[in-house]
């Protein structure tokens, strides 16, 4: 009897070591969203060669995204601030490297319409090159599957070439469901094309199943250098854009202050909406800015007929600085250049 009560206390004690490290070692399929902080634009932006000695700051803020072991599923559940998100919510069925690479392409986008729209701004003479789509994923349904890949390049749609990629969505939104359909593209520097069929989407439109951002480039004779690295994704756009902006035709424009914001920028200049609105505001406000620059687009009616108590990225921020009482002045924009007038209009001097 005591060899038996030895064994199970043995058997007990292994089986609660390896419990305990499955909890606390084990990466779940599942990531834990949660505020991050805020980095200084000068970090990985040079324009025309030169460091931006003026006063105040420009900063783009970002989420953390870690994978989650069992404890921290648990600790992520009781925090008000964190969210947790399924690796297929996250990646779309991408692979770590597949979705390291869509991020890097979405920062690219980024950059080069920051660029064409900070110089456009400032005056300076520039041009912006399309050359198509990049694929970022492909739809289960769609009859592309296994034809198009991650990182291959959409350059005509029924030997239709266009300038932006909303003018190739309005294209392909506009055939008939189930019509046949000839996309060209480039792929590991062959120009292909491959044959298929109109599919509804799940936004209710039609389209032929492919995720997609601008393959472009910037023609100008200034010198605009980003050193982003590892960093990606798109929602550093706007604030891209002002720091260009501010160092080639307004170097007073901070005013001193530190400036956080997040959104996307478009090639008119728009700002899109992006994800994490409210650990983004928290993130600004604990590194110590004093304006927050946020989307504020109406919520897509097909979004909302799913999601009746969606909100939009200046409604998200909001809440969170009622809920923590943060100590910030948030700023709806849906232009670029609102968030410039509202720097002039509220600089000291």
């Amino acid at each position: 009897m005591k060899k038996n009560k030895k064994l199970v206390l043995i058997l007990s004690i292994v089986l609660s070591t390896i419990l305990l490290w499955v909890a606390f070692l084990f990466p779940l399929p599942y990531y834990i969203e949660s505020p991050g902080g805020a980095a200084d634009i000068r970090t990985v932006l040079t324009v025309g060669g030169k460091e931006d000695e003026q006063s105040g700051s420009y900063n783009f803020v970002y989420v953390q995204v870690k994978p989650a072991t069992a404890i921290q599923l648990l600790f992520a559940a009781l925090d008000s601030h964190s969210d947790i998100i399924s690796k297929e919510e996250l990646a779309g069925g991408a692979n770590s490297e597949e979705f390291y690479r869509i991020n890097q392409f979405y920062m690219e986008t980024s950059q080069n319409i920051a660029k064409y729209q900070g110089l456009t701004l400032a005056k300076k003479e520039t041009s912006l090159e399309f050359f198509g789509v990049y694929v970022l994923n492909v739809t289960e349904d769609s009859t592309f599957k296994h034809i198009l890949n991650i990182a291959d390049t959409v350059v005509s749609v029924n030997g239709k070439t266009f300038k932006s990629s909303p003018e190739l969505i309005e294209y392909v939104s506009s055939l008939k469901l189930g019509s046949d359909v000839t996309v060209g593209y480039v792929s590991a520097g062959q120009e292909l094309t491959a044959d298929g069929k109109i599919i509804k989407l799940e936004n209710g439109k039609n389209g032929i199943g492919i995720g997609l951002v601008d393959h472009t480039e910037v023609k100008s004779s200034e010198q605009i250098d980003f050193q982003t690295g590892s960093i990606g994704g798109p929602s550093a756009g706007l604030m891209f854009t002002l720091a260009i902006y501010t160092q080639l035709a307004d170097p007073d424009l901070r005013d001193g202050r530190m400036i956080a914001g997040t959104g996307t920028i478009g090639e008119d200049g728009s700002v899109g909406d992006i994800g994490g609105a409210d650990k983004k505001v928290l993130s600004a406000a604990k590194a110590g800015a004093s304006v927050f620059f946020v989307p504020n687009n109406p919520v897509d009616k097909e979004i909302l007929k799913q999601h009746p108590d969606a909100k939009t990225n200046y409604e998200e921020a909001m809440e969170a600085v009622k809920k923590d009482k943060l100590d910030i002045e948030v700023v709806p924009v849906t232009h670029v250049k609102e968030a410039i007038d509202y720097l002039k209009k509220t600089k000291s001097q």
